[in-house]
């Protein structure tokens, strides 16, 4: 299996050892060693919430640069529905999809309008009988990565539909063929606004089998470049063609409230989402045919790379919904075509496979050694889980030793305990 490329990466010249990441990462894919933070390739998810509270800014997304891809032939820009929630005083949609124009871009196709499709599709695919329940959305790249590392028996409930950023760019790239049949296939560059690193690691490891999607550059660049050109002077002719289904998939709830369920779950937040995975894990979560998950608080106005805070920015889109019809992309049965009928263009080319990232070794017996080391270990430890060692808790630091990547001695609660007995000694030895 090809190593993953992660958006999440470390300037170490920045980073102090100072625990904070090491705390609040959902995963404990960050150790402290040699005096800075590493970061697990092999466990983390690309949440960012590494980059969210890291005081001094060592955490950082690694996006394309928009100036470089102005630089392209023909350039494509798939706005997510959040980024209109960025703006204030925003009255129409228009105005962020002309602006993309002035800022060079070709053409603008709007991941709402995908998120419409899918819904409409998640409808007819839910009516199957021969499908695990619950769904789980594939939308968020964090949670489908989650359960790919951690929960080996939810991989069949992800949903198996291409999530809405990869139809927006197959959508886009096939009108640009259409209106410009001039162009070929390495002129265009179809590239995704994107609010979090998660979907950012999406495009780079080509997870849908077949991406459409050549660039991802982070909201706030775009934010910012918007400003510039944004204008209100004159009104920008009415191109959206996104309705309020579409918009509220930028907020938690958004997408499982559109399939018309009433068995349905929307939870956000890393930790939350985790809680819920391991309920439906353990067969604790009630009947339901649809679970929406998202990684970041208030859902995708809530991911790191957006610029204004996500309730703010959930309430402005809640403003912006009034004024829109219910659906502009409709998804209608094709004649000779069953109710449940989806094309076999958007499934996605291969299912969700699980990684043990986790385990031991890969041979049984030695795990089952070193999983009675490691609980021996374990007992001998504080069970504070003060972080001082350099791992997350007491029992990553007991998995860190059995796996020979650290020693014993370096807790910092034993360590003292043994040189006060020590001393102790020789107070008697002197007395």
């Amino acid at each position: 299996m090809p190593d993953y490329k992660h958006s999440v990466s470390l300037d170490v010249s920045k980073c102090k050892g100072c625990t904070t990441c090491l705390k609040r990462c959902p995963v404990e894919a960050i150790r402290i060693r040699d005096g800075h933070a590493q970061i697990n390739a092999k466990r983390c998810v690309d949440c960012g919430e590494c980059i969210r509270v890291c005081p001094y800014k060592a955490k950082k997304a690694i996006t394309d640069d928009l100036s470089e891809v102005m630089k392209s032939k023909y350039k494509i820009a798939l706005p997510a529905p959040s980024l209109y929630g960025q703006f204030d005083n925003l009255d129409d949609i228009d105005y962020v999809i002309q602006g993309l124009l002035d800022c060079g871009f070709d053409e603008v196709y709007e991941v709402g309008a995908a998120a419409e499709i899918v819904t409409g599709y998640t409808r007819r695919y839910l009516k199957r009988d021969d499908i695990p329940r619950p769904i789980i959305s594939s939308a968020c790249p964090v949670v489908v990565r989650l359960i790919s590392l951690r929960f080996p028996f939810l991989c069949e409930n992800v949903m198996p539909i291409l999530p809405p950023i990869e139809i927006a760019g197959l959508k886009a790239r096939q009108q640009a063929m259409e209106k410009h049949p001039e162009l070929r296939a390495e002129d265009i560059n179809v590239c995704f606004i994107s609010p979090c690193p998660a979907k950012v690691s999406y495009v780079k490891n080509n997870l849908s089998g077949n991406t459409n999607i050549d660039s991802v550059v982070s909201m706030n660049d775009a934010y910012f470049a918007l400003l510039g050109v944004m204008r209100k002077s004159k009104a920008p002719p009415p191109v959206s063609s996104v309705g309020m289904i579409g918009i509220g998939w930028a907020s938690t709830g958004g997408e499982a409230t559109a399939i018309f369920r009433d068995r349905y779950l929307a939870a956000d937040g890393i930790e939350n989402v985790i809680r819920v995975l391991e309920e439906i894990d353990n067969g604790n979560i009630p009947e339901l045919d649809f679970i929406e998950l998202n990684a970041c608080s208030g859902g995708c106005v809530g991911g790191v790379l957006t610029v204004e805070n996500p309730y703010i920015a959930q309430a402005r889109l809640q403003t912006l919904r009034r004024y829109l019809p219910v659906s502009l992309n409709q998804v209608y049965t094709s004649p000779g075509k069953n109710e449940g009928y989806i094309p076999d263009g958007f499934f996605l080319k291969h299912g969700l496979t699980y990684q043990p990232v986790s385990q031991l070794d890969s041979d049984r017996g030695e795990a089952m050694k070193k999983m009675a080391a490691l609980e021996k270990i374990l007992q001998e430890l504080p069970m504070i889980d003060c972080g001082s060692c350099g791992s997350p808790s007491c029992r990553a630091f007991a998995e860190d030793i059995v796996k020979g990547e650290v020693s014993a001695d370096e807790c910092v609660v034993k360590m003292r305990a043994k040189l006060k007995n020590q001393i102790d000694k020789n107070d008697i030895k002197n007395n």
